[in-house]
């Protein structure tokens, strides 16, 4: 990739690091801007560098704090808009409020839509994000969404194990799609987990659909919030005589008693990529290992600015 000066690549405050690694590989500069609070809490947001008629891109997960950091969003975009950028795409590799994306009773917001009209309002072009907690996601925007996966990143860290007997498990019914998609790629065995959620932070795990006892066992999914369904699966399993537990997903959430459960979880290792910073708390995880998609965003971004097709990354395996 070389250095385009019709592009203009920025970072919000929520994910630094993640932004100086992309622009790493694209070999461009992160751009310039003053992000500052107000003594009263308000957010000020000023470019510095040049962006009239540019291609410009805003790289900022979501993540807790989540409303500090869609409104820097929001108010960033503004700020591009009103400096006459030719086009701006956000890069959120975490969609907050995305698991909103229905009312699941009455008298409650579909946010994860709220969300989508204010990202359209506030004059985002196009929006490049990374495993998207549902897929009808997408149809809350009105403006072009490439939503891709980390599944190949994920995939060939698992390769490079080698682990000899593996089987992919699904925590969940719902969840087999991607089980599925791993399974194939990474050539293991397939079983699944029938749960019973008892609550919101509460996950019952029955019984096992498959083989496990003896085998090295390896669980997906699109993120780790509190942890429930995927230590829960991992007694489970453990209890049916799996040799080792490995689990991964694209964002790792890590909210509430996440991280005191999974130290006592019997998990051998946590895999997550670096959609989300890494916490000093979550750190206290000695068996987590973090994948960058740096990578991965890096190429998609350089496929969206030549105007080339974002889909060939998966079929080229271009990370």
């Amino acid at each position: 990739m070389t250095r385009n000066d019709d592009i203009r690549i920025f970072s919000g405050t929520a994910h630094p690091e993640l932004a100086t690694k992309i622009c790493e590989q694209l070999n461009v500069p992160v751009c310039r801007a003053d992000i500052e609070p107000f003594p009263d809490g308000e957010t000020h947001v000023r470019v510095i560098d040049h962006v009239r008629g540019r291609d410009c891109y805003i790289i900022q997960s979501t993540c807790p704090p989540v409303n500090e950091n869609l409104m820097e969003l929001l108010i960033f975009l503004d700020c591009l808009k009103r400096a006459s950028a030719k086009r701006v795409t956000v890069v959120m590799p975490y969609f907050g409020y995305a698991r909103q994306d229905r009312k699941s009773e009455g008298r409650t917001p579909i946010t994860a839509k709220l969300v989508a009209n204010l990202l359209t309002t506030a004059s985002a072009t196009r929006l490049l994000a990374i495993d998207l907690h549902a897929q009808q996601v997408q149809g809350f925007f009105d403006i072009p969404v490439d939503h891709l996966t980390a599944e190949p990143v994920i995939a060939e860290y698992f390769k490079s194990l080698d682990l000899p007997n593996k089987v992919i498990v699904s925590p969940d019914v719902g969840n087999m799609k991607t089980a599925t998609i791993y399974a194939e790629d990474l050539d293991g065995e397939l079983a699944v987990i029938d749960k019973r959620r008892k609550s919101g932070t509460e996950v019952d795990a029955t019984r096992i659909i498959g083989e496990v006892e003896g085998k090295d066992v390896l669980m997906f999914d699109d993120m780790i919030s509190t942890a429930g369904t995927i230590c829960s699966a991992a007694y489970l399993v453990k209890s049916h005589g799996a040799k080792s537990i490995r689990v991964a997903a694209t964002h790792g959430v890590f909210s509430g008693p996440a991280i005191q459960r999974l130290k006592e979880a019997p998990i051998d290792e946590i895999v997550v990529t670096d959609t989300i910073p890494v916490s000093d708390k979550v750190k206290q995880l000695d068996n987590l290992k973090v994948v960058t998609v740096a990578g991965l965003l890096s190429t998609a971004i350089d496929c969206i600015h030549n105007y080339e097709s974002v889909s060939a990354i998966f079929k080229q395996r271009l990370i």
